[in-house]
């Protein structure tokens, strides 16, 4: 760790447009109008005694100020570093801290464990500075957003709202998705969060696609060169056992009376959980007066918001730029400072809507107007690549039973489309043509529709699998494909079989059975348009987007050996696999 600066405090002068105090009237934003105070390096004690780097920008005028919190793993003296003198300048006070044991903290890091307790003893402190109002807003994406939501339901006195973006709250469904592990996102943002300070990260990206593939999984760290505990730790807890019970929101929604605006996107990794935020807070269990102050936004975005409007393969243009200074002080200056900002002449809900490419004001999520339509998949008994006989459509299938393929873990389907790395914080709208020329992806498509068809809210694959091993996974993804052949991913999902169950007391499958799997593909909002098909993808694999399953029924993490496995998928009356696809009528 870097030493542990003293306390400093200087004056700096930023873009000053006005040392008079201006009042905002209806409608407007805080102006520019204060000189800004650092305070870096203030370490602030928790309860049992471990201090936390506090990096304080504050307006250089006696008074009281609202303030925001951010609380970071990634350093506070690298990130967002120009939103804290914007926000001061407009007479907040900003604090960035970094978590326990990251940087100038003092502690250990162990991700998620003491999150809750250190968020509520900051906010405590906070409220007891002569700079402070009472009131605390929150701010910040990914783990900095999860450090919001893990602290909320203490009900610190001076948190007032929360702006959490591109998060979750529930962090077992982070690591694990329906029981296949998340390797990708969580072995290399582990392999960061503990590397040495001197040591070169870009030589680690180079060789991760070989030390993914290492057996037993729990062992990849010796490859990476130094232990990574809590990896190791969160390999040993596949189940939604104790140890995640203990970092999870659970029933804690209830307990929050903090107001939130929840910002997230369609291609993002914590897209599930940017939305069971939002359910959360709005469920009948919920206070009235709470519940009216949640709100959600979801662009068309990957893990960070779009610059320039381009997503993937796909640019949606300027419309898709969020300006999220803006959107902050709006939200803020409505809640911390009781300015008219319109923010609550709004609906609750704003989506992009892909496709036609507009922004759309909603009342609820999911929609209520949504009908949920099944379309089932048949074929010829050969729906292998993109070249085969699979169909997609409303009425139950007449061809054959099933279709068959082959998964052999030592040649998993890629998630890139292309040769490039699979980058989880960039996976957006790209062409998956070459994937689907593989015989172990199963395709099904409609004909080219008649007229557009918008796809709004939760998608879910319905599948009737069976396979030769004790353990397996499916993989299902929607796709959008274009007149010139181009098939543009949307989401996807995954399950293992040994979960197909429930997250506890699972078991493995007795091979050769069919059995019913519900494959979770979280969300979207795209419009089909006329002359478009609609085209699931179902294979056993997506690597190294989750980890591969072996096919032997032995323990994920330690197991050291892998065999071929034969999948079949039925498509029968007594059988009927499909998508259930959330419509929505035409207005």
């Amino acid at each position: 760790m870097r030493k542990v600066s003293s306390a400093v405090a200087r004056v700096v002068l930023v873009a000053l447009v006005s040392v008079l105090v201006v009042h905002v009237s209806a409608a407007e934003l805080s102006a520019p109008e204060y000189i800004v105070i650092e305070e870096l390096g203030v370490m602030v004690k928790m309860r049992d005694g471990v201090r936390l780097s506090t990096n304080i920008y504050r307006p250089d005028s006696p008074g009281e100020f609202p303030v925001l919190l951010m609380r970071t793993p990634y350093g506070n003296e690298n990130i967002d570093g120009p939103g804290s003198y914007f926000f001061a300048q407009r007479g907040y006070v900003v604090i960035i801290q970094d978590c326990r044991g990251r940087y100038e903290s003092e502690g250990v890091f162990d991700p998620m464990q003491t999150e809750a307790l250190d968020g509520y003893d900051t906010q405590q402190w906070i409220g007891g500075q002569q700079w402070c109002n009472g009131k605390i807003g929150t701010y910040g994406g990914s783990y900095v957003g999860y450090t919001q939501w893990s602290s909320a339901p203490l009900r610190s006195p001076y948190l007032v709202t929360m702006i959490p973006v591109v998060t979750t709250s529930d962090f077992y469904h982070m690591a694990y998705y329906d029981g296949a592990f998340r390797l990708r996102m969580w072995d290399s943002w582990s392999y960061l969060m503990t590397m040495p300070y001197d040591f070169d990260g870009a030589s680690l990206n180079e060789r991760l696609p070989e030390i993914e593939k290492t057996l037993p999984l729990i062992e990849q760290d010796r490859e990476v060169g130094w232990p990574v505990p809590f990896l190791r730790t969160w390999l040993r807890h596949p189940e939604a056992d104790d140890y995640w019970n203990a970092i999870r929101m659970g029933d804690g929604f209830t307990d929050i009376t903090a107001s939130s605006l929840s910002i997230g996107g369609w291609f993002d990794i914590c897209l599930k959980g940017t939305l069971d935020n939002f359910i959360g807070m709005n469920s009948p269990d919920i206070d009235p007066a709470v519940r009216k102050k949640q709100k959600l936004l979801i662009g068309p975005w990957v893990h960070s918001l779009s610059r320039d409007g381009k997503v993937g393969d796909t640019d949606f243009g300027e419309d898709a730029v969020l300006d999220m200074n803006d959107t902050r002080l709006r939200w803020f200056d409505a809640e911390l400072k009781g300015n008219d900002t319109g923010i609550w002449d709004e609906p609750p809900v704003k989506i992009y809507v892909m496709g036609d490419n507009v922004w759309r004001d909603e009342n609820e999520w999911p929609l209520a107007r949504t009908d949920y339509r099944k379309f089932y998949f048949d074929s010829r008994g050969h729906a292998n690549t993109l070249s085969g006989d699979g169909t997609l459509g409303s009425d139950h299938p007449d061809g054959a039973e099933s279709d068959t393929f082959v998964y052999d873990p030592d040649d998993p389907v890629p998630s890139s489309p292309d040769s490039s790395p699979f980058l989880p914080m960039n996976n957006g709208p790209r062409d998956h043509t070459a994937i689907e020329r593989r015989q172990d992806v199963l395709v099904y498509s409609t004909p080219p529709l008649d007229n557009d068809m918008e796809v709004t809210g939760p998608v879910e694959v319905i599948l009737y699998a069976a396979s030769t091993a004790p353990n397996t996974d499916f993989t299902a993804k929607l796709l959008d494909v274009y007149p010139d052949g181009r098939s543009m991913y949307l989401c996807d999902g995954i399950v293992r079989a040994s979960f197909r169950d429930g997250y506890l007391n699972t078991s493995n499958i007795e091979p050769g059975t069919i059995n019913e799997y519900r494959i979770d593909l979280w969300a979207t909002s795209n419009v089909f348009k006329k002359g478009h098909r609609i085209r699931v993808e179902i294979s056993s694999s997506n690597f190294p987007r989750f980890d591969r399953n072996l096919n032997t029924g032995a323990d994920f993490a330690t197991g050291t050996a892998c065999v071929k496995a034969t999948q079949t998928v039925y498509h029968d009356e007594e059988h009927p696999s499909c998508i259930v696809l959330p419509v929505i009528p035409q207005r």
